[in-house]
């Protein structure tokens, strides 16, 4: 059985409150039993996108687990080359493959610069039908920002917006097992092009849903709810189960 731990949404800053929640769910996840096959972060890593945050995420992410990342909206595309994934700062966007025994995980860079909103242009896509067509097995396709709505109004204008190309990439590819995502802040399920969607709870905060309490318009997340992760789970059979896990300490 393949296991994937999935978090998202750290906001590391200069602060010690985003550090100390990240550390809680790193910590967690290296007490675990069992090697996972990988930890899968779907961006907003750093919170200003500054050579220094990357730095202490790096720090942060040192694990005996294969940990792959892809930036979000937070996130900035060079910094995030050079001081995160050691690479050199090329343009464009920042789209990963990652292969592994009865798998793949294709990460694509969502984000749009200096944009909150998510897009995946042309060259992403065309880089994901490629990486679809030379896999086998099952395919989990990671970006940040969901593309469909939650029915979370301050997610929903944010999320990823022209997303038809990318329903019409999913039907020419039956092996695209699920879409992984993060930036809503909150455990989530839902469907897409036909797919599961599963959006990962945010380490640093969580969102207020429409219908819980809030001291005033704004008031849009929660900060003292424990940090969360979710595990996807892959089996012989290759259908996909998700727990979500909070992290108290």
């Amino acid at each position: 059985m393949i296991v994937i731990a999935h978090i998202s949404d750290l906001h590391i800053d200069s602060g010690r409150r985003s550090v100390e929640r990240a550390e809680a769910v790193m910590a967690y996840l290296e007490d675990l039993p069992h090697d996972l096959d990988a930890v899968l972060l779907t961006g907003d890593i750093a919170d200003h996108g500054l050579p220094s945050e990357y730095e202490e995420v790096r720090r942060l992410l040192t694990s005996r687990h294969p940990v792959l990342v892809c930036p979000g909206n937070h996130d900035e595309r060079a910094a995030f080359r050079e001081h995160l994934l050691g690479s050199p700062t090329t343009p464009g966007p920042v789209n990963q493959v990652h292969h592994a025994p009865g798998f793949t995980l294709a990460l694509c860079d969502s984000s749009v610069p200096g944009k909150d909103h998510g897009h995946l242009d042309d060259e992403t896509l065309a880089w994901l039908d490629d990486v679809l067509a030379r896999a086998e097995g099952p395919v989990l396709v990671a970006f940040h920002h969901p593309p469909a709505t939650l029915n979370t109004p301050h997610v929903d204008g944010i999320r990823l917006l022209d997303e038809q190309p990318l329903a019409d990439l999913t039907a020419r590819h039956p092996h695209l097992t699920a879409f992984l995502t993060g930036h809503a802040h909150t455990p989530a399920a839902t469907t897409f092009a036909g797919r599961p969607l599963l959006v990962a709870p945010g380490v640093v905060s969580t969102l207020r849903l429409p219908w819980e309490h809030r001291a005033h318009a704004e008031d849009h997340v929660h900060l003292d709810l424990p940090p969360a992760l979710a595990f996807h789970l892959l089996d012989a059979d290759g259908r996909l189960t998700t727990h979500y896990r909070s992290v108290i300490g």
